[in-house]
């Protein structure tokens, strides 16, 4: 995260943060909650979700999200869509109003627009900023390609910091809240990787990789590189952590050292259990985040345990 968006990201999750409140606080869902405090962020260009997101290989926007509901274990999931501004709108009606989990691509925006969601248009989700980023990275492989001379590329060519480390930053989305009946949920939406392949679906919109909730052990979301975040499953597996007796503030850490000693993998997880132990971590230098209970508020972007 460049020293410049700090502010940005801070104002950002708490705008969110507000906009879930609200709902808590007038007596609504837990559901109800993730999904508003994830539309406020899809809808800010700071972050990878929704318009401003990353650019794929082909210079498009495609967007994933899930939200799951932890009493019921329902869940609505969208993959690779191109015109929803808002995919968590999407993922929740498939929620409330399909038998089915998940929709992908085309099938996604035909369900969304049967219910009642508006398309746009991909351009509508394109913003100068990651016109330019994309031009920039393809520019900088093409350089580092035309120097290997033939050799094998590295399979971190897949991803933006071989170039630019200290410039991008994911920006991944999500939520987890917990109402006054006992309930929990989360969700979680991204625009995926800079350049990413056409169809690349990553861990954010999988039940149980970056999005999981269960009143039985906890509400989790998490961000980062979403290959190794798939191949530990791990929002589930530190759900599990919970059920296993652990605290949500020692199953998050627990995690991220997961994350970074089986895969090298790095990123951030928020998580909450049903007696409204919350814990927030990230391997990353930063990762912006937000929490409110009735007794305290609090927003930043760096989490020392």
């Amino acid at each position: 995260m460049p020293d410049d968006m700090v502010e940005a990201h801070i104002r950002g999750v708490r705008n969110a943060l507000a906009a879930g409140w609200r709902v808590l606080d007038a007596g609504g869902a837990a559901l109800d909650a993730v999904e508003e405090a994830v539309v406020i962020m899809e809808d800010d260009e700071t972050f990878d979700a929704g318009r401003g997101s990353f650019l794929n290989r082909d210079g498009k926007v495609q967007l994933d999200a899930l939200i799951m509901d932890g009493s019921t274990l329902r869940a609505g999931g969208v993959g690779c869509v191109e015109r929803l501004r808002n995919p968590v709108r999407a993922a929740r009606k498939i929620l409330s109003e399909s038998p089915h989990v998940y929709f992908v691509a085309e099938g996604a925006e035909r369900f969304a627009a049967e219910h009642g969601i508006t398309l746009c248009r991909n351009e509508d989700l394109i913003i100068p900023r990651e016109v330019e980023r994309l031009r920039e990275y393809q520019a900088e492989l093409a350089r580092r390609e035309s120097k290997r001379s033939g050799s094998t590329p590295s399979d971190n060519d897949l991803f933006a910091p071989v170039v630019h480390d200290a410039t991008i930053s994911h920006d991944t989305v999500g939520a987890v809240a917990l109402d006054r009946n006992g309930n929990i949920a989360a969700a979680t939406s991204t625009g995926g990787t800079l350049n990413k392949a056409p169809g690349r679906l990553g861990d954010s919109s999988l039940i149980g990789c970056g999005c999981y909730a269960n009143n039985e052990s906890a509400a989790v979301s998490t961000t980062g590189w979403g290959e190794p975040i798939m191949k530990l499953v791990l929002a589930k597996w530190t759900a599990d952590r919970i059920s296993a007796g652990n605290l949500p503030e020692w199953a998050a850490q627990e995690a991220m050292n997961y994350l970074e000693q089986r895969l090298n993998g790095h990123g951030g997880i928020i998580v909450l259990d049903p007696a409204g132990h919350f814990g927030i971590a990230h391997n990353t230098p930063r990762m912006a985040w937000a929490y409110k209970t009735n007794n305290k508020e609090e927003a930043g972007v760096e989490r020392n345990n």
